[in-house]
């Protein structure tokens, strides 16, 4: 039996075309012609100015962080389900990131309670639009200009994405993409920052590339790391970016192929199929354990596994990451939607390469494993 793996790109576009482009020319390198062609239709697509470049998702938010002049003692609110990452990209500076729960139903953070996170040292808002439905942004960009913030849009996995028309990755000062491999596009590895602040996107550029002086290069004012994206890099992700909404509609087909035939699962709950201001992409079909099923995430995906059918969990929370408890962060933090979603939720395969047997296959192991625990 063949394992069905969680996610699986789909490289059967101009994938190989521009990659032997660049091994004829030689360009392979984050000089070559195909990066700033990729920045410019990247930022293009999503209604953005300037794009730049970088290894990957991470980079992408610790550049656009460090870029914003965010410093030691400054705060930003964030959701405290999702990846590391985003906290990552501001302790890192010494800042401090202040936590929202998560809205139970979207999975997104509850944009409800970021008010009252907000004091005199708050000086950005970091919204993370999660696994297939874009976060509520009108309340969002209403209180960054109430209380004059910075908004940090991390749309990793939104590509393709709209909120009420407008593309994710278009909203507050600065967005951020990854091209990981499970994403609408991909790279392999690689992210991107896009603005529309022309000094906002200079300085990005400077920090991608060790802050190199324009006037005297290898001469250095400040420090920085080397997070350059090569030619490689993004002749892949042209040939991806061509078939953006080729693949958008195919992940919609996919999600509304498993919400028809797990619909009537008992002791799950599937992901919303739409918001007033959103239908759902589907990044990834994500699945959460009904409050009353007493096993937790791990147990059925060890019983998939078992039928050889891949998953993942969810995000860990922010607020219990050992490495940040054991800095004496986070300790009285308590954030019950999150740590549910956690603890419940985890997705199945989701890659576009998954064919339609494939997904019969996820299917049957589900409604199988679903059926002995409530059994």
């Amino acid at each position: 039996m063949d394992f069905i793996p969680v996610n699986e790109p789909l490289l059967n576009g101009n994938e190989k075309k521009y990659l032997c482009e660049c091994i004829d020319t030689g360009w392979i390198s984050s000089e070559g012609p195909f990066v700033k062609e990729f920045e410019r239709k990247m930022s293009s697509t999503v209604g953005r100015k300037y794009g730049i470049a970088v290894s990957n998702g991470t980079a992408a938010l610790e550049v656009a962080v460090q870029a914003l002049g965010i410093q030691t003692g400054d705060e930003v609110i964030m959701p405290t389900f999702t990846i590391i990452s985003c906290a990552m990209a501001v302790t890192k500076l010494g800042a401090v990131p202040v936590l929202v729960d998560s809205d139970i139903s979207t999975w997104n953070m509850n944009v409800g309670e970021i008010e009252a996170k907000i004091t005199s040292k708050t000086k950005a808002i970091m919204i993370v639009h999660l696994y297939g439905l874009p976060v509520e942004m009108d309340k969002v960009l209403e209180l960054a200009e109430q209380y004059n913030l910075k908004v940090i849009e991390d749309a990793a996995e939104m590509h393709g994405q709209t909120y009420k028309a407008k593309p994710c990755g278009s909203f507050g000062n600065i967005s951020t993409f990854s091209f990981y491999p499970n994403k609408h596009v991909t790279t392999g590895e690689g992210g991107m920052i896009v603005t529309d602040d022309e000094k906002l996107a200079e300085r990005c550029r400077l920090l991608r590339n060790l802050c190199f002086r324009h006037d005297i290069r290898y001469v250095h004012d400040e420090i920085s790391d080397n997070y350059r994206f090569t030619n490689l890099q993004a002749a892949v992700g042209l040939a991806q970016l061509e078939r953006l909404d080729e693949f958008v509609e195919r992940k919609r087909e996919m999600g509304k192929y498993y919400t028809e035939k797990l619909r009537d699962v008992e002791g799950l709950v599937l992901p919303i199929e739409r918001k007033d201001y959103a239908d759902n992409i589907y990044w990834v079909y994500g699945l959460v354990l009904d409050k009353d099923i007493q096993v937790d995430n791990r147990i059925i995906q060890k019983l998939l596994a078992e039928k050889g059918i891949g998953t993942r969990t969810f995000f860990w929370c922010i607020h219990e990451q050992p490495v940040y408890r054991k800095a004496g962060l986070f300790l009285n933090d308590v954030y019950s939607n999150a740590e549910y979603l956690a603890r419940k939720g985890f997705y199945i395969p989701s890659g576009l390469a998954l064919t339609k047997k494939q997904m019969a296959r996820v299917i049957e192991g589900v409604r199988d494993v679903m059926s002995q625990i409530v059994s």
